[in-house]
């Protein structure tokens, strides 16, 4: 894709969060992401996966600073939104109109006193978007339409409606200011396995109808490369492995993108029972106080006194396949 392709463009990001109750000649952090870099084109989905609390959650809120990361640059449509080099920290409002956000649990990011009409309705008040009170309502019930509500929900309050009705009530909520850019984060993790489909569907259509371009954030990388364009890999905050989706899924070249595959079960009994599943030892380090050199090497089985001293660079392997492997240098 060319460079006008690009809508978000990430450099070396980071998050770091300080641990309160420490003393104040040292201070301690946990480095929730590291120096993570991407960019993600119009009008695709970029997943994003990795086992629990390897920092994709973070990295998503912190790309449209609902977290203020610790430095790094975020560029969005050409704009700088943030530049800790530059000093750069523009003023987000204008911004929310184009990014927003579904997160992972609707029933708790839900005002439990407000209905869903001023629920879905609050965002236009807030940009202005709809000045007359016909307007508005017309406005929230075209919404609750486009996610497969009826208009009479809108007097409803959130407890009254099931996990996948309360997470449409968020995509609804997230669409109010006809958004370019929307981090899925986690959307169906909460749910029903016969809800997810149903929701994973319905966020395909609405990136067609209203050329939406995802950050498609889970731990299921079954479920990710089903709706994915590409796909970044994520260990204890850093990327280890971006690439296409098919080609990531199908030609995995870092070990932990190995591991993770070979945990997806398979449909087909004979080609499940003839797989190895690659088990890894121990758990994830803590990001207070991550390894040294590369953060997997304390569970890779293939790590060499190199990976325990220099961390890798993400290099390119393949045609748009990326890598943070010393094994991989070595050919």
């Amino acid at each position: 894709m060319s460079e006008r392709d690009v809508l978000l463009e990430i450099n070396k990001l980071r998050k770091y969060f300080p641990i309160k109750g420490q003393s104040i000649f040292k201070k301690r952090y946990v480095q929730a992401v590291e120096s993570v870099s991407f960019s993600i084109y119009r009008g695709e989905t970029f997943g994003l996966v990795g086992e629990s609390g390897c920092g994709k959650t973070t990295l998503g809120r912190t790309i449209i600073r609902l977290y203020e990361p610790t430095s790094g640059r975020i560029v969005y449509d050409g704009t700088p939104i943030y530049d800790s080099e530059q000093k750069i920290a523009v003023d987000m409002l204008p911004f929310r109109r184009k990014m927003q956000i579904i997160f992972q649990d609707p029933s708790a990011s839900l005002d439990p006193r407000m209905t869903v009409g001023e629920i879905v309705g609050e965002a236009l008040d807030i940009h202005k978007l709809c000045p007359g009170k016909q307007e508005r309502r017309d406005r929230i019930n075209q919404l609750l339409d486009e996610v497969g509500l009826n208009t009479e929900h809108a007097n409803r309050f959130p407890h009254e409606f099931s996990g996948g009705q309360q997470q449409r009530i968020g995509i609804a909520r997230a669409l109010a200011v006809d958004p370019e850019f929307i981090v899925c984060d986690e959307p169906i993790s909460a749910l029903d396995v016969s809800i997810q489909s149903q929701v994973v569907n319905m966020l395909e259509d609405l990136q067609t109808e209203n050329h939406l371009t995802y950050l498609f954030i889970a731990h299921d990388i079954s479920v990710v490369r089903h709706i994915s364009n590409r796909i970044g890999v994520m260990y204890l905050g850093q990327m280890v492995e971006l690439a296409e989706s098919y080609e990531l899924c199908s030609h995995p070249i870092h070990p932990y993108t190995k591991t993770l595959l070979s945990a997806v079960p398979l449909p087909d009994p004979v080609k499940s029972r003839a797989r190895q599943r690659i088990l890894l030892e121990g758990d994830i380090p803590s990001p207070v106080d991550p390894p040294s050199g590369c953060r997997f090497h304390t569970r890779c089985p293939y790590a060499t006194e190199k990976c325990r001293a220099e961390q890798p660079v993400l290099k390119e392997y393949g045609p748009g396949h990326f890598a943070a492997c010393h094994l991989l240098e070595q050919g």
